[in-house]
């Protein structure tokens, strides 16, 4: 699991490199959303869907009005002159890269083995959240129960991202 992240954050940095350097504008607009679609893949490795959706949905709106907007506008960057520290800006990203990765190797080995938790409350969630909850699904208990202001949250990100799509494109719409 821990190799799968490790790739995965290697491509939404070098992505996010891409992104900053790429002198077609619509080549960056995708070349960020390989970052946000990187972090949905993580998401859904960690084991955390909720948060996968809410990402997915939000970097999906993002991506078609950023190129949208791009496609509307010059696609190239105005002339800029050529950049005389590009080797040193590109051994400044691989260092660090490198204590990036070495921080994150460094955190990861803290953590306790895979399927394994040591967190006392998980054992308060698993054995008492049928009864107080008097849900049959211990997930959907949980969610609406433990985790109602939560939920409410992601719910409200979600509709103020469509509302915000919804808008732009009625404006566009109406010229």
């Amino acid at each position: 699991m821990e190799a799968a992240i490790s790739m995965i954050l290697v491509f939404m940095i070098l992505g996010a490199i891409f992104a900053i350097h790429a002198k077609d504008l619509l080549s960056a607009v995708i070349a960020c959303g390989i970052v946000g679609y990187g972090l949905v893949i993580c998401f859904l490795i960690l084991k955390a869907p909720d948060l996968a959706i809410v990402q997915i949905v939000v970097e999906t709106i993002s991506l078609v009005i950023m190129v949208a907007v791009v496609l509307d506008s010059t696609r190239e960057e105005p002339f800029t002159k050529p950049d005389r520290f590009g080797y040193v800006n590109i051994a400044t990203a691989l260092l660090l890269a490198g204590v990036i990765f070495y921080f994150m190797n460094l955190a990861t080995s803290s953590l306790d083995p895979f399927g394994r938790g040591s967190l006392r409350m998980a054992e308060h969630y698993i054995t008492g959240a049928a009864d107080k909850t008097g849900s049959a699904n211990l997930v959907t208990g949980v969610v609406f129960d433990f985790r109602g202001y939560d939920t409410l949250g992601e719910a409200t990100v979600l509709v103020t991202a469509v509302l915000g799509v919804l808008t732009i494109l009625r404006i566009k719409g109406k010229k």
